[in-house]
């Protein structure tokens, strides 16, 4: 068994990507498209005996129809005589049964192809919010956009054409063994000619193939790019910048729309040359059966009406196969990327806990996001429960690296991180993180009502609601909400454009008291704000203080003075911690940092 599943994979490797995500439902949509063609098949078959009483028979006999002669005799064991009317119902009930089968084949499809598309999906939603925040800030993010977004259309219609093509092939091997039993050498001269002549395409194959991973490659950088623009919109604008951004853009559409017209030529090469080719082979055939083999035309009529049906399946075969080709990059890409996602999940331990009751300790932690130059480097520091830590030092010595390290965001690359003395490798990380409220200097806010954003989507119940003001109070927001015309349901307009800079950050603020966390984490949450509505938003904080463990990385010291502990960092090291005034008495780096800003 485990040497068929090898084989599969090797050279059955698409299929074997379908079927893990669609399993028997392959089986059965094959199953379809081969009582297509045998009813078909059945169906042209009884047009022989039919013609041999139009010819001046009074009844249908089995001799011409070679290995199909079980029809006929099947139907003389039945009783059934084999009279002109009786042919003709036959016929009929076989091409009714057809039609019944091909309705049932195409509606399956389509049931097929939405659960494989809503599946993909969810895969993909699931995957990713388990990948590892380290390895998500390395990530390119035009992939992940472009992989998410445009990749899951052509990976469905890559699906649509693989299995087309598919039922396609199952429609040439049952006609080609309809014609080889009616007759045996006309079925293998045809069929050689098939083979030849999709020979003859493998090199067109090949280029559609390879032109497609360039078309994916592309999509990655167009997103990538398109991703940027957006997000630095006010400063390329700002700066005159849009316009050379633009063409950087425009450079990633053209080679896109180069590799598509590409594509496009070798469809046309396919759609212009198979059907004149079918036909010389066809005629081909039938000139050497009849002037070297002495055939009688009745029986190669037969066969090339099998025939006719094969090629023409044949012909759509390998149209779908090329279609498949095309998107056969996004399939390739999406294979890979989850493969990637799956082993980048992060490590989750099976401790449920709410929240830590007593500290944080980290004992001896080095870490890097590469296996280079550590960022951070033997730190021995304790975080006790309600305590307010600000982390201060210049750009790069690892402020939020050191936080992301406290919560569990970021692995320890050596040393430990333990929560009540429980290391973070046995902890659930997405129950504890639940306990953590993250707000950074760019505020997260929803394209929704203020309610909803809040919240973050529950349910306006009565409860909730006496949450949701609770929290806009502790966050000093609740004037502003209630002088606004709809209150709570106000709409925020994309990240937030419908209200300013320190109400975004009070509404954020607002989000994460009312999930009950026990850890605060402020991410210079405060450095993008005016002065003044940086002191109200300071002194909203310190009214917290002692009911959270409160984590602030800071750039303005004015904002820290009033923490319990101040964690100086530099060149990824602890180099002095204490109050804001015992640093200030024996730390002269901190000394000095205090005196640039005028504090």
């Amino acid at each position: 068994m485990g040497i068929i599943k090898n084989l599969v994979k090797k050279y059955l490797v698409y299929f074997s990507y379908f079927y893990s995500h669609l399993r028997y439902r392959v089986f059965i949509a094959l199953a379809l498209s081969l009582s297509v063609g045998l009813l078909d098949g059945f169906g042209l078959a009884m047009f022989l005996p039919l013609l041999q009483m139009v010819d001046g028979g009074t009844s249908a006999t089995s001799e011409d129809l070679g290995g199909l002669s079980f029809l006929v005799e099947s139907l003389d064991f039945l009783g059934i005589d084999l009279s002109l009317t009786n042919v003709l119902l036959v016929i009929s009930v076989f091409f009714v049964t057809k039609g019944i089968a091909k309705f049932c084949e195409s509606y399956y499809n389509v049931l097929v192809q939405q659960y494989f598309i809503k599946k993909l999906r969810y895969d993909n939603i699931d995957i990713l919010g388990k990948y590892s925040y380290k390895k998500f800030v390395m990530a390119d993010s035009g992939r992940i956009q472009n992989t998410l977004s445009g990749e899951v259309g052509r990976v469905s219609s890559a699906y649509l054409s693989y299995f087309a093509a598919m039922q396609f092939g199952v429609l040439v091997f049952v006609y080609v063994i309809l014609a080889f039993l009616t007759n045996p050498q006309f079925a293998v001269l045809v069929a050689f000619g098939g083979f030849l002549s999709n020979f003859l395409y493998n090199k067109i194959y090949k280029k559609t193939k390879a032109t497609s991973s360039k078309i994916t490659k592309g999509g990655h950088v167009f997103q990538g790019l398109l991703i940027e623009k957006v997000a630095f919109f006010k400063y390329l604008r700002a700066t005159g910048l849009m316009t050379e951004y633009g063409l950087k853009i425009k450079k990633a559409i053209d080679y896109i729309e180069n590799s598509n017209k590409k594509i496009g030529l070798y469809n046309s090469i396919l759609v212009a040359t198979r059907e004149p080719m079918v036909i010389l082979i066809v005629m081909s055939v039938i000139f050497v059966q009849v002037n070297f083999f002495s055939e009688k035309i009745g029986v190669i009529v037969l066969s090339l009406l099998f025939f006719y049906r094969s090629l023409n399946a044949l012909v759509q075969m390998q149209n779908h196969w090329n279609r498949f080709l095309n998107n056969s990059g996004s399939l390739v890409n999406m294979t890979e990327f989850m493969e990637v996602l799956r082993i980048e999940q992060e490590d989750d331990g099976e401790l449920m806990i709410n929240g830590f009751k007593d500290t944080i300790q980290l004992e001896d932690v080095s870490f890097s996001y590469r296996d280079t130059e550590l960022i951070l480097r033997n730190l021995h520091l304790t975080i006790n429960k309600n305590k307010t830590y600000a982390f201060v030092g210049e750009s790069g010595s690892g402020k939020t690296t050191l936080v992301n390290l406290i919560v569990g965001m970021l692995p320890a690359n050596i040393g430990k991180v333990l929560v009540d003395d429980v290391p973070y490798e046995q902890i659930n990380k997405l129950n504890f993180s639940k306990h953590i409220g993250y707000i950074t200097q760019d505020p997260v806010i929803f394209s929704d009502s203020i309610f909803n954003n809040v919240t973050r989507w529950a349910l306006p119940t009565s409860e909730n609601k006496a949450k949701f003001w609770k929290a806009l109070e502790k966050a000093a927001i609740v004037e502003f909400v209630e002088s606004l015309p709809e209150r709570e349901n106000s709409f925020l307009g994309s990240n937030g454009v419908m209200v300013s800079g320190g109400q975004k950050q009070r509404i954020s603020i607002a989000r994460e008291l009312f999930k009950d966390v026990d850890i605060l984490i402020m991410d210079e949450a405060t450095s993008a704000l005016d002065s003044e509505t940086e002191r109200v938003i300071q002194g909203n904080i310190e009214k917290l203080k002692g009911e959270y463990t409160i984590l602030i990385v800071a750039h303005r010291l004015s904002t820290i003075k009033s923490a319990d502990e101040v964690i100086l960092l530099n060149n990824g090291m602890i180099s002095g911690r204490g109050t804001y005034h015992e640093l200030m008495n024996h730390s002269q780096s901190f000394k000095k940092m205090v005196a640039l800003q005028e504090v």
